[in-house]
């Protein structure tokens, strides 16, 4: 592979251009370059956007996949084996959060530093410290979630979840294994072996969980084993993901440049302790709501067992209905993520330019951007409840269509308190951020204790909670705003437009519906299929009628469109002004 050694400007800086990855040392360092070391600060910055944006098309891609899987093995499973699938998952995610979370930042920081003031061999020495200390760790919380998955699964009150729990345990040997390689590639700014390993999990979890539920399903095992098979695909999936990365690090040690290092190693012990250092307030931060979400999972089986007096089979069945509605109301903010993503960079770049009012600008039409996706989701689901559990789920209890209304309102929650925290992290105020996320969570957690215990409300109750957690911590987040931030967004105007449009195109989905169930059922019948045929024709009908309004009330700006991927050219198509 051939190389070269640019020089730029004041600084003797070593560049390295690699064919195969021209991307790999787009790192802003803000370091001086001394003789022989490695400084970047003055590479385009579009290779930092570039790898943004791929990681952020890729956590789309997993997001929207991921929530896809469950929706044909729900349809394998019984309710009580959602429910306990469910139970399983959660537990995978808080795994994934705490391994994924803190350890790829922490590292791809300090081998970052360590290459851009060229210490070549403290970077290899960051990885092989990392690399078997997360080994370790791994092997022994997979040793812990094997031998003890039934204490585990008493704990989280269904039994049911034991033989998923012992499946899952290999993958947090996996999970922790891959943080280290993902954060040592993304030390070099080198984004695509963590979005290619992102999308082959995510599509061997489908693939194989769907495959495993079908055939344990057709052979006739109990609801524990089916849900087990179902979470195969999370353990097989990050298994295949090893071999990638380990080969995309080899194509980036293949690539770094041949500098002498003349600076003293730090030891062993000192290494790891900046890498825990660094980790572990990260992996505390970013875990809490899910370490939450698994703590209110164990409260409302509990309540649905001890209070409302259910049998364990039961309980999970009910747990299994609210997971159903869960699916659907993660989808809105799937389309909310790069968004989040690409603002923080934006507003940091302007705030960084003392150009507070561009800062603004960015965090206003953001705003407006969310409540353009996220207001007509969120009400799309609500007033289509019914025949979307029906089409996805062949389910038309009145329990499951209160719960996936609820949880609709909630769907715009989720997706405000994304873009709020972003906004807050933007500015330089994560601490603050972090404040809301245990407040909700906290209040969500003695909402469902009570409201689930409640014959009349039930399972309900939990959707309640979450609607609440959300909301509180949206209200927080805009507090703080409102305090903090100088340049704040004006959230009157963001918010009118969009609520309008929203109102007009929820009477135009329910309308649309109504009229084809009316006059088509007559023709096409009632059945499963039908009801999907008049549920499609419906969001086609409102999603037109949506944009156009948007676009005619000068609701959506051309300001607003350069948030969107190729929103320029989109806003010429659209004639936008």
């Amino acid at each position: 592979m051939s190389s070269r050694i640019t020089f730029c400007n004041k600084n003797k800086l070593l560049y390295q251009s690699a064919q195969r990855t021209p991307q790999l040392f787009t790192i802003h360092c803000g370091l001086s370059a001394s003789a022989g070391g490695i400084c970047l600060q003055e590479i385009k910055k579009q290779n930092y956007l570039k790898g943004a944006a791929i990681l952020a098309a890729a956590t789309v891609f997993v997001k929207i996949i991921g929530a896809v899987y469950k929706i044909p093995i729900f349809n394998v499973m019984g309710d009580a084996g959602i429910g306990s699938f469910q139970v399983t998952y959660n537990i995978y995610t808080l795994v994934l959060t705490i391994a994924t979370a803190g350890v790829p930042v922490a590292l791809s920081r300090m081998v970052s530093t360590a290459a851009a003031t060229g210490h070549m061999s403290l970077v290899k020495r960051y990885f092989s410290m990392a690399l078997p200390a997360f080994t370790i760790i791994g092997l022994i919380a997979m040793s812990i979630m094997f031998f003890f998955a039934d204490s585990l699964s008493a704990l989280m009150n269904n039994s049911l979840a034991a033989p998923g729990i012992r499946v899952l345990a290999p993958a947090v040997l996996f999970v922790c294994i891959i943080s280290v390689y993902r954060g040592y590639t993304q030390g070099f700014q080198n984004m695509i072996p963590t979005a290619a390993s992102q999308v082959v999990e995510v599509v061997c979890k489908a693939a194989f969980g769907i495959a495993a539920a079908l055939w344990l399903s057709s052979r006739n095992y109990g609801t524990g084993i089916v849900s087990a098979g179902a979470i195969t695909g999370v353990t097989v999936g990050l298994g295949l993901c090893i071999p990638l990365l380990m080969r995309y690090k080899k194509k980036v040690d293949q690539s770094l440049p041949s500098v002498r290092d003349t600076h003293d190693l730090l030891s062993r012990s000192n290494v790891l302790w900046r890498l825990m250092k660094v980790s572990i307030p990260i992996t505390l931060g970013a875990s809490f709501m899910t370490i939450m979400a698994v703590i209110d999972t164990s409260v409302v089986l509990g309540r649905l067992q001890s209070g409302l007096g259910l049998i364990e089979y039961d309980a999970s069945a009910l747990f299994g209905l609210y997971t159903k509605g869960l699916t659907i109301y993660n989808f809105p903010s799937a389309l909310v993520v790069p968004i989040s993503i690409s603002i923080m960079p934006a507003i940091a770049a302007a705030i960084a330019k003392s150009e507070g009012g561009e800062a603004g600008g960015i965090m206003q039409s953001s705003i407006k951007l969310v409540n353009l996706l996220a207001l007509p989701a969120a009400a799309g689901i609500m007033v289509l409840a019914g025949p979307i559990m029906i089409a996805l789920y062949n389910d038309p209890q009145q329990i499951t269509i209160s719960v996936l209304t609820i949880l609709g309102a909630a769907s715009f929650f989720v997706c405000f308190q994304l873009i709020t925290t972003a906004i807050l992290q933007a500015n330089g105020y994560e601490r603050l951020a972090m404040i809301s996320f245990p407040v909700g969570g906290a209040i969500r957690i003695i909402i469902n204790y009570f409201l689930v215990a409640i014959p009349e409300i039930g399972i309900i109750g939990s959707a309640v909670g979450t609607v609440v957690c959300f909301l509180i911590i949206s209200v927080m987040n805009v507090a703080f705003i409102t305090i903090k931030v100088k340049q704040r967004p004006k959230l009157i105007n963001v918010f009118a437009k969009p609520l309008i449009c929203t109102a007009l195109m929820s009477g135009a989905a329910y309308s649309a519906y109504a009229l084809l169930y009316r006059f088509a059922s007559g023709v096409l019948g009632t059945s499963r299929t039908a009801i999907s045929i008049y549920l499609g024709v419906s969001i086609v009908f409102a999603a037109a009628v949506y944009g156009v309004l948007i676009i005619v009330t000068g609701t959506v700006t051309r300001e607003d469109m350069k948030l969107v991927p190729r929103g320029e050219k989109l806003a010429n198509i659209l004639r936008i002004k």
